[in-house]
């Protein structure tokens, strides 16, 4: 125990996998039961349907159908486009704020920090109303323009506003990911390019952009993923000629039997994958491993001269532009009046009487679901993390790969999904439809995030030593002690992670929450700014629920990382 916990060079102790038990098997059909029968069938339910005809024999001709019609065609160039320019511009804002993160010291890291998870606290679509406000033809920044010298820029226009809304929101996802990739470079690398005479531009493309390009890929696959995936952002502007919107379209206007809906499900849940597998393959058969992590990797240094000025402009321009939705909700939600005028005629509070009154419950249900959702994400994510790691079964890394299949599943076909399957099923021993309950949008929420939590609840176990599993095991403690007493409380980091994760992203779930939501009474604060920002007389209450939502996910972040640096405190007081 000791050599383990000092680093001596003492031979490390011999793993011991326990025999396989019924107990493992057990566990392990629990949790495939539930993927099965929460993703793998629905999502088999849409794939099945939109191949087959009416009497069930098997077809193409829907396909033709789709390709076949001039709107559904424009739709899969529109959304293929706006998801790649997203991720052009989410590349051109992340990428100089992770290198100067990383690379060199001024003021503004901290602030960068921050901003790599406030966009994504907000749901998108509440920040493309209020980016309307700001940057639409008749919004603050045109009308000074046009004040000032003569002319405005349509960038919230159409499919241009769309793929601006969505980069400032998802740029975070390459932002993170290239930060700690570009962290774990070793700095031996930087210095041997130098002496070889790199220097600048040249050093950053040559040497640490391609050693950092996982990270980059990983972070640019989601936000492909996201873009392609989201439906409150398309809707809220007006634009229906994308896949997403026609998706909901043609299920909630020509109904659940229309084809057309699970073609463009079929080819959305297609794309999706082939964005990540693309992002993995052009990984494959290369190495990008350093020989150090940590101690020696890159310098940072202080900026200079007109470097300098051009960085805290970036910053500072960055700041401006992602701030944007954030103070443009925070006055609709106290304007009384704010049109064509850059600062609303007047305030009022009565917008926060109106939620605090008639919304309430839009708050409950919304922690209901998120708490729960999340609190399901953790428990399967340990559950499958001890099976991979701790147990014998065979083809158990397949829990993993099932798991993770969400990732590329989006949420309004998941949704679709349900529907489909649970059409005329009743809950066991009553009369009420299973699509009727809240119970559905809590399972779209944790299986939708269930592969955020695994990573989390993977990391975490594979930290902790299997030896003080065997230490607590021939002190006596039986299997579940053992787990509960070591094992659980030393992966409690990782698993609050999980859990932070999970309930953040659920509570500005939009995409599976329109189609799931069949009464007022089951509706969360997404659903509910959606409703709200449908009209422009509700948009005042919209903004001051969306200000809600805001500060309930910024107040459930901010504790659940004090409770993991408390967790950590004790390991930090323990080290020499």
């Amino acid at each position: 125990m000791s050599a383990v916990l000092t680093g001596s060079a003492a031979p490390a102790p011999r793993r011991l996998r326990p025999p396989i038990v019924w107990g493992h098997w057990l566990l392990a059909g629990l949790v495939f039961a539930f993927l099965f029968l929460f993703l793998l069938l629905p999502i088999g339910e849409v794939i099945y349907t939109a191949f087959v005809t009416e009497t069930g024999s098997p077809t193409l001709g829907h396909f033709s159908n789709f390709f076949g019609q001039s709107l559904l065609r424009e739709s899969l160039i529109n959304s293929l486009l706006v998801a790649l320019a997203s991720v052009f511009f989410a590349s051109v804002i992340a990428i100089p704020l992770a290198y100067l993160t990383v690379r060199f010291e001024f003021r503004g890291a901290l602030l960068i920090q921050t901003l790599g998870v406030l966009p994504l606290i907000m749901p998108p679509f509440v920040g493309a109303v209020a980016l309307q406000l700001i940057f639409g033809r008749s919004g603050s920044v045109n009308l000074l323009l046009n004040d000032w010298f003569g002319f405005t820029i349509p960038i919230m226009d159409g499919l241009v506003g769309v793929t601006f809304v969505e980069s400032i929101h998802y740029f975070p996802f390459i932002l993170l990911n290239l930060v700690a990739a570009m962290r774990n470079i070793d700095g031996a690398m930087e210095e041997s390019a130098q002496n070889l005479g790199a220097r600048g531009w040249r050093l950053f493309w040559r040497i640490i952009f391609p050693l950092s390009l996982p990270g980059y890929l990983a972070g640019a696959a989601l936000v492909f993923v996201k873009v392609f995936d989201d439906l409150g952002t398309p809707l809220v502007m007006g634009v229906t000629n994308m896949l997403a919107p026609q998706a909901y379209l043609r299920i909630t206007s020509v109904g659940i039997e229309d084809p057309l809906g699970y073609v463009i499900s079929v080819i959305m849940i297609v794309l999706s994958i082939l964005a990540l597998w693309m992002a993995a393959r052009v990984m494959k058969g290369k190495d990008y491993s350093t020989l150090q992590k940590g101690g020696n990797s890159l310098q940072r240094r202080p900026l200079r001269g007109l470097a300098s000025v051009f960085a805290y402009a970036w910053v500072v321009f960055v700041l401006v532009v992602t701030l944007a939705p954030h103070l443009g909700i925070l006055l609709m939600s106290f304007s009384k009046v704010w049109s064509f005028s850059v600062l609303p005629d007047s305030y009022t509070l009565e917008h926060y009487a109106t939620i605090f009154t008639d919304s309430k419950l839009m708050v409950a249900n919304t922690l209901k679901y998120c708490l729960m959702a999340a609190g399901l994400d953790v428990v399967l994510g340990t559950l499958i993390a001890y099976l991979i790691f701790r147990t014998n079964l065979p083809a158990r890394r397949w829990l993993d790969y099932t798991a993770s299949i969400a990732l590329a599943i989006p949420g309004l076909v998941l949704a679709i999904g349900y529907l489909r399957m649970f059409k005329g099923v009743n809950i066991p021993f009553t009369d009420t439809p299973v699509i009727s309950t809240w119970v559905l949008i809590m399972i779209a929420y944790a299986v939708r995030r269930l592969p955020y939590a695994l990573r989390s609840c993977m990391a975490a176990l594979q930290q902790v030593h299997i030896s003080l599993e065997e230490a607590g095991q021939s002190l006596g403690a039986g299997k579940v002690s053992t787990v509960r007493r070591i094992m659980v409380p030393l992966m409690m980091g990782g698993i609050l992670a999980g859990f932070v994760t999970s309930f953040i992203t659920a509570a500005v779930e939009l995409s599976a929450t329109i189609l799931l939501t069949s009464a007022q009474s089951q509706a969360p604060m997404s659903y509910g700014i959606y409703l709200y920002m449908q009209s422009i007389a509700g948009r005042g209450p919209g903004a001051a629920l969306g200000v809600v939502a805001v500060v309930v996910v910024a107040i459930g972040t901010y504790l659940s990382h004090r409770v993991v640096e408390k967790s950590r405190a004790p390991d930090r007081a323990a080290q020499p």
